[in-house]
C-alpha cells in the first residue's frame, strides 16, 4: 500500500534522525533570535476601534494628534477642606518628579471632603506607562504620610491603568508558565511512569511555544497584537503540543506492548496517530481562521497566534518526535518511577479496564445512555439562555477589591464622567467656519457642565470631552451616550460640511459589542462548514460529519452554561478566587466557540479514526466501537487531564477574562473527554449502526483513506528494522 503523508514523514524522520532533530533545533533558535531582534509591536487602543468610535480615533491618528495620558488623583479627608495641605504637598511632589505637566489646582467635591488633582504625563502617550513609576511613588508616599491624619489618596488614569494591566499580564503569564508546565510533567510521569517518556511531550510543546513567540514577534510588525494574545498562544501551544505528542507516543507504546518490534511500532504510530494529528491540526487551524471573519483586530491576533502554534506543534509531532523515538528506542522508558505505571506486557493493550467497564452498559443500552448524556449536557447548558455579555470594566476585570478598581469607583462616585468621558471628534476643511463653530458650541452647551472643547486648527480637527453620568459604564451612561450619538450630534451637524463621530471608552465598548454580534454569524457558519467538510473528506460519511458538529455544539453549550452560572450568577465563584460580575466578557463566547470547535477535534478524530481502523479490519460496528474506545481511552484521558490542568491554571489568574477562559475551556474539555467521548459518542454510533459508515452515491468520488492498522497483518516481531511495512493510506 502507498503510505499516507504522516507515514512518509515518520519514516523519513526515523531514517534521518540527526537531520530532523538538528533541523528542529535550528528552526527554534532562528525563530527565537530573529523574532527577539525584531521586537514585538503591540496594538494601541485606537487600533482596536470599530464603528464610529474607530472612525473618531482614526481622525485623531491621521491628524497626528496624540491624546496625552491623563491622570487623576483623589485626595480625601474626614472633614470638609481637611485635604488642602495634603493636596498642596502632593501637587508639588508631582511637579518635582519631572514626568508631569499641567498639574491643575485641586477641584473640590460637592461635600468638600474630597479634591481631585488632574494632570498629564509628559511625552508620547504610548510611552506614558513606562514613565509613570516616579508619579506612582509620589502618590504612594502621600498616601502613607497622610494615614495618621485620616487622609486617603487614590489614583486612576491612562498610564497607571495601562502599567497595572501590563504588569498583571506579565505576572499572570509567568505564573501560568511556572505552574502549568510542572503540572503537565507530573501528569505525564504518572501516565508513563518514566522520566524520559514524560519529558518528551513537554519538551516538544515548550520548544513549539518558544519558536512561535519568535514568529509572532515577526508577524506583529504586519498585524499588531495585544498582550493577551501571547497568553492565549501559550495556553493553546502547551495543551495541543503535549496532546499531539501524547497521542503519537501512546500508540507507539501500545504497539510495542502488542509485540511489535520498535521499527514496526513506530511505522504504525506514524501511519495512524500521525495521520490523526495531521487531520486534527488542520481542522484546528482552519477553525481558528474563522476568527479573521470577525472584523476585529483582537480576534485576528488570536487567530494568527493559535494557527501558528498549532502548526508548529503539529509539524514537530510528525517529524522530530519520530526521529527522537527511533533514536531512543527502549531508552524511552529510562528513569522509571517506582510504583507508577510501566509498559504493559506483550500481547496486551492499554485502556481495557475502566473504559471497558464503562462501555459495557453503554453498548448494552445505547438509546438510554445517549439520551441521558444529551440531557445532562443540555441541563448544564441551560443557564446560557440568560447569558449577558459586556466589555467588563476595571472594577469587574480586576476584582472589586483591587486598588485600581477602588480608585475608579471612588473617583466616579464624587466626579461622574471624569475618568472616561465621551469624546466628540469633528473634522472639517474649515474648522473655524461659522457653521462648524455654531455646531461645536451647540454640542458643548447641550453636553452640560464639565464639557471641554479643544480645537486643533492646524489639523482641522476639534474635540469635545463630554462627561457621562453614573459610573461611566452603567445604564445611565449608556443612555446618555445614545442620546449624544443619535440626537445631539446629528442635530447639531445637520447640513454642516464636517465629519462628526462620538468616541471614548464606552463608545468603543458599545461598537466592539455590536461588531461581535455581526461577526459571530459568519464565523459560526465558516467553522461549521469547514468542520463538516474536513470530517466528510476524512471519513467519507455524512453521518460522521453531522454528528461531529452536533457533539461539538453540545460541549460548547455546556461550557457556556457553566461560565454563566459561575461568573454571571456567582455559583461557586469563590472556590476559584473569583466573584460574581453579572456578565461574561463580550469576546469570550465567540472565542470559546472557535477554540472548542478546534480542540474537540483532537479527541474526535483520534477516537473515530481508531474505530474506523477496527471497522476496516472487518469488525462489526459494535465491536469496532468497543475496540476504538478502549484502545484510545488511556491517551484521551491523559490528554484531557493535561488540557484541563493547563486551563485550570488560567482559571486561577488575576484577570476576570483569563478566569472565564480557563473555566470555560477546562469544563468543556473535561465533558468532551468523559461524557461525550466515553458515553454519548459510542452510544450514538451504536444506535446509528451501519449508517455511520455509509457513503452516499453522490460522494463516492471522494478519495478513500484507509484507517486500517498499518501493521495489523504483520506477525509480531516478524519485521526487521528498516523493512518496509504496509501502512494506511
Amino acid at each position: 500500500m502507498r503510505r499516507n503523508l504522516a507515514a512518509r514523514l515518520g519514516v523519513w524522520s526515523a531514517h534521518h534522525r540527526k537531520t530532523a532533530v538538528l533541523g528542529w533545533l535550528l528552526f527554534v533558535v532562528l525563530a527565537t533570535v530573529v523574532g527577539g531582534a525584531s521586537g514585538m509591536v503591540t496594538a494601541t487602543e485606537e487600533e482596536m476601534g470599530v464603528g464610529d468610535s474607530g472612525r473618531a480615533a482614526a481622525i485623531l491618528r491621521d491628524a497626528g494628534i496624540d491624546e496625552p495620558a491623563g491622570e487623576l488623583v483623589l485626595v480625601g479627608s474626614r472633614t470638609p477642606g481637611g485635604w488642602r495641605d495634603a493636596a498642596g504637598d502632593l501637587s508639588k511632589a508631582l511637579t518635582a518628579t519631572g514626568e508631569t505637566r499641567g498639574v491643575k489646582a485641586p477641584l473640590p467635591s460637592g461635600n468638600g471632603r474630597d479634591a481631585l488633582l488632574r494632570f498629564e504625563i509628559k511625552g508620547p502617550s504610548d510611552e506614558a506607562a513606562d514613565r509613570i513609576q516616579p508619579v506612582l511613588d509620589a502618590v504612594a508616599k502621600a498616601a502613607e504620610d497622610g494615614k495618621a491624619q485620616g487622609i486617603t489618596v487614590h489614583q486612576f488614569g491612562d498610564a497607571s491603568s495601562e502599567k497595572h494591566l501590563s504588569d498583571l499580564l506579565a505576572d499572570d503569564l509567568k505564573k501560568a508558565e511556572f505552574t502549568a508546565v510542572p503540572l503537565a510533567l507530573g501528569i505525564l510521569l504518572v501516565a508513563f511512569g518514566a522520566v524520559v517518556a514524560a519529558l518528551l511531550p513537554v519538551g516538544l510543546a515548550l520548544t513549539a511555544c518558544v519558536a512561535t513567540f519568535g514568529l509572532l514577534s515577526l508577524a506583529s510588525h504586519r498585524l499588531h497584537l495585544f498582550e493577551t494574545t501571547y497568553s492565549v498562544m501559550f495556553l493553546m501551544g502547551l495543551a495541543v503540543g503535549v496532546d499531539y505528542c501524547l497521542f503519537y507516543l501512546r500508540r507507539e507504546r501500545d504497539e510495542r506492548a502488542a509485540g511489535r518490534d520498535a521499527d514496526t511500532a513506530l511505522r504504525i504510530a506514524a501511519a495512524t496517530s500521525g495521520r490523526a494529528v495531521l487531520v486534527s491540526g488542520l481542522t484546528v487551524m482552519v477553525a481558528m481562521a474563522g476568527m479573521f471573519l470577525s472584523g476585529l483586530l483582537l480576534f485576528k491576533g488570536f487567530a494568527l497566534a493559535t494557527i501558528l502554534v498549532v502548526c508548529v506543534a503539529m509539524l514537530g509531532s510528525v517529524t522530530v518526535l519520530p526521529a527522537l523515538l527511533a533514536g531512543l528506542g527502549d531508552r524511552i522508558d529510562a528513569g522509571r518511577i517506582p510504583f507508577l505505571r510501566r509498559r504493559a506486557k506483550k500481547g496486551t493493550h492499554a485502556g481495557g479496564g475502566v473504559a471497558g467497564t464503562v462501555l459495557r452498559p453503554v453498548l448494552a443500552r445505547p438509546k438510554f445512555f445517549a439520551a441521558a448524556a444529551a440531557v445532562l449536557l443540555l441541563v448544564l447548558a441551560a443557564p446560557a439562555l440568560g447569558m449577558k455579555t459586556e466589555q467588563l470594566g476595571l472594577e469587574k476585570q480586576f476584582g472589586s477589591d483591587a486598588p485600581l478598581s477602588v480608585a475608579y469607583k471612588k473617583i466616579t462616585a464624587e466626579f461622574p464622567g471624569g475618568p472616561a468621558p465621551a469624546r466628540v471628534v469633528v473634522k472639517a476643511d474649515d474648522i473655524e467656519g461659522r457653521q462648524v463653530r455654531d455646531a461645536l458650541g451647540t454640542v458643548t452647551r447641550k453636553a452640560g457642565e464639565g464639557a471641554e472643547l479643544t480645537v486643533h486648527r492646524a489639523a482641522g480637527v476639534a474635540e469635545i470631552a463630554v462627561p457621562l453620568p453614573g459610573d461611566g459604564t452603567d445604564a445611565e451612561a449608556k443612555q446618555a451616550l445614545a442620546t449624544l450619538r443619535d440626537d445631539t450630534v446629528p442635530a447639531a451637524f445637520d447640513g454642516v460640511d464636517a465629519q462628526a463621530y462620538v468616541g471614548g471608552d464606552l463608545a468603543s465598548s458599545e461598537d466592539f459589542g455590536d461588531q461581535l454580534g455581526r461577526g459571530i454569524v459568519p464565523v459560526f457558519a465558516f467553522i461549521t462548514a469547514v468542520t463538516f467538510l474536513l470530517m466528510l473528506f476524512s471519513f467519507r460519511s455524512v453521518v460522521i460529519a453531522v454528528t461531529s458538529i452536533a457533539l461539538n455544539l453540545l460541549s460548547v453549550g455546556a461550557a457556556y452554561g457553566v461560565m454563566t452560572a459561575v461568573f454571571q450568577h456567582g455559583w461557586g465563584a469563590e472556590l476559584i478566587g473569583s466573584e460574581q460580575v453579572g456578565a461574561i466578557e463580550n469576546w469570550m463566547p465567540l472565542f470559546v466557540l472557535v477554540v472548542l470547535f478546534g480542540l474537540s477535534m483532537d479527541y474526535h478524530v483520534f477516537v473515530v479514526s481508531r474505530i474506523r481502523e477496527a471497522r476496516d479490519r472487518g469488525m462489526d460496528n459494535r465491536s469496532a466501537i468497543r475496540e476504538g474506545i478502549t484502545r484510545t481511552a488511556g491517551a484521551v484521558t491523559g490528554a484531557a487531564v493535561i488540557m484541563v490542568a493547563v486551563f485550570a491554571v488560567f482559571g486561577t489568574l488575576s484577570m476576570q477574562d483569563m478566569q472565564q477562559m480557563g473555566v470555560g475551556l477546562g469544563v468543556a474539555v473535561l465533558l468532551d473527554a468523559t461524557v461525550v467521548r466515553m458515553i454519548l459518542l459510542p452510544s450514538l454510533m451504536t444506535v446509528l449502526g451501519e449508517r455511520n459508515w455509509h457513503t452516499p452515491s453522490w460522494l463516492r468520488w471522494l478519495p478513500r483513506s484507509s484507517h486500517e492498522d498499518a501493521g495489523a497483518e504483520v506477525p509480531a516481531g516478524s519485521a526487521r528494522p528498516g523493512a518496509p511495512v504496509p501502512s494506511g493510506r
